[in-house]
C-alpha cells in the first residue's frame, strides 16, 4: 500500500509561485488528507479568510471519504450499498445503489457503446486475477509470479458491458452472471474529484486545485494577483522520490482537468521484468505501448477515463481517438522516452512558450 500512495501522490504536483505575493483581498491555503482512494488528497485554494478555507477542505475531505466507500470493490461499509455489494449479488439479485454509483456506470456503459475504445468496468474478473498476483508479488518479491495464461482466459469470458444491467427507475444495478465483477479503476477517482470540484463551485469557491493523486482538477484562475493561470508539472515517468527535477513539463490551465496514467503508478516485477496495472483487454497483459499518457479535459471522469484508454491504444489509434474529441488534448510519452503532443496542448506547456501569466 506505501507504494501504490507514493506512486500515484507524486504523479502531478500543483505549482504555487515562490514570489512575493501582492496584497489582495484572497489569500492562498493549503491543506491535504490521506486515506480516500488510497491517496492524497490535496486542495490548493484562495479564499477572503482561513476559516472560508477550512469550510471547503472539511466538505471536500467528507465527500472524498463518502464516494471512496461508494466506490469501493474491497470492503463493506454499514448501511451502504457500494460497488463490492454489487459484485457480492451478482447472478443473485438486482443492488439497490446511490445516484453517484449510476451515474458512474452509466458513463462507463456509454463510453463503452461508442465502440472507439477498451475500457471496461466488466473487466473486474480479469483485474481481480492480477491483483492478487500483484498483491503477492509485492509482498514476497522472490516468489513473484504471472497469472496463468488460462485462469486469464477464463476470467476473460465474464467480462461482457451487455451483461452489467442499469435499471433507472428502481436504481439498480445488477450483474447476469456470478463471476462477474465491476472494477471502476480506470476512472472512479477523476469521476469523485468532478463532482467534489462541482460541489465546493456551488458552494462558493472561486479559485482552487484538487489534487487526487494523478488526478487535478483546477477552479477559476488564481487569485494571487501574480498568475492568470494554474501551473500543473506533469511528472517524469523515469523519476524518482529523490530526483533534483520530477517533472517532465508543466501545462498552464484554468477550469480543467489534467489527469495522467502512467506505468510507474502500481506495478510489481517478475524476473526482473516490471508488469503494471493498466491491462489491455484484448491481450490480458499489462499494455507496453507508454511509460504515461496525460490527458487535459473539462471534466475529470472523462479525463481519467480517457488516459486509461489512450493508453491501451497503439500510438496511431490512439492519436487518432484524441484528434476525434471535442476539448481534449494529449500527451503520450513512449518507452524510448519521446513525448508526442495533440496541437492543442502546445499552446498549454512551457515547453511551448505558455506561462501562468497570460
Amino acid at each position: 500500500m506505501r507504494r501504490l500512495i507514493a506512486g500515484c501522490a507524486i504523479a502531478l504536483v500543483l505549482f504555487t509561485a515562490c514570489n512575493p505575493q501582492p496584497k489582495t483581498e484572497y489569500a492562498k491555503y493549503t491543506n491535504s488528507a490521506l486515506g480516500s482512494f488510497d491517496t492524497l488528497i490535496t486542495l490548493v485554494a484562495y479564499t477572503k479568510t482561513e476559516a472560508e478555507f477550512n469550510g471547503y477542505f472539511e466538505q471536500a475531505k467528507t465527500r472524498f471519504a463518502e464516494l471512496h466507500q461508494l466506490y469501493d470493490i474491497y470492503h463493506n461499509y454499514e448501511g451502504i450499498n457500494n460497488l463490492k455489494t454489487i459484485n457480492d449479488n451478482a447472478g443473485v439479485k438486482p443492488v439497490q445503489v446511490a445516484w453517484e454509483i449510476l451515474d458512474l456506470i452509466r458513463l462507463a456503459k456509454e463510453w463503452a457503446y461508442t465502440g472507439k475504445g477498451q475500457t471496461n468496468i466488466a473487466l473486474g474478473p480479469v483485474l481481480a486475477i492480477w491483483h492478487e498476483y500483484r498483491t503477492e508479488g509485492l509482498d514476497d518479491p522472490d516468489t513473484a509470479a504471472l497469472p496463468p495464461r488460462d485462469l486469464l482466459l477464463e476470467a476473460a469470458k465474464y467480462t461482457e458491458i451487455d451483461d452489467v444491467i442499469i435499471d433507472e427507475e428502481k436504481s439498480t444495478v445488477f450483474l447476469k452472471d456470478r463471476r462477474m465483477k465491476l472494477d471502476v479503476g480506470a476512472l472512479a477517482k477523476g469521476f469523485a474529484t468532478e463532482l467534489v470540484a462541482r460541489e465546493l463551485e456551488a458552494a462558493g469557491l472561486k479559485s482552487g486545485a484538487i489534487g487526487a493523486g494523478g488526478n487535478i482538477r483546477t477552479i477559476g484562475k488564481p487569485l494571487d494577483g501574480i498568475r492568470e493561470k494554474w501551473g500543473i508539472g506533469i511528472q517524469d515517468p523515469n523519476s524518482t522520490l529523490f530526483s533534483e527535477d520530477r517533472n517532465l513539463d508543466t501545462l498552464y490551465v484554468n477550469d480543467l482537468s489534467v489527469v495522467t496514467s502512467g506505468d510507474y503508478q502500481r506495478y510489481y516485477y517478475v524476473d526482473g521484468q516490471r508488469y503494471h496495472h493498466l491491462i489491455n483487454p484484448a491481450t490480458l497483459m499489462p499494455a507496453a505501448y507508454y511509460r504515461a499518457v496525460t490527458v487535459v479535459a473539462p471534466d475529470s471522469g472523462l479525463a481519467d477515463l480517457l488516459s486509461t484508454e489512450l493508453f491501451l491504444l497503439p500510438y496511431e489509434e490512439s492519436r487518432k481517438l484524441a484528434d476525434s474529441l471535442n476539448d481534449v488534448e494529449a500527451m503520450w510519452v513512449l518507452p524510448d522516452g519521446e513525448v508526442r503532443i495533440t496541437e492543442g496542448m502546445k499552446a498549454m506547456l512551457r515547453s511551448h512558450g505558455a506561462t501562468g501569466k497570460n
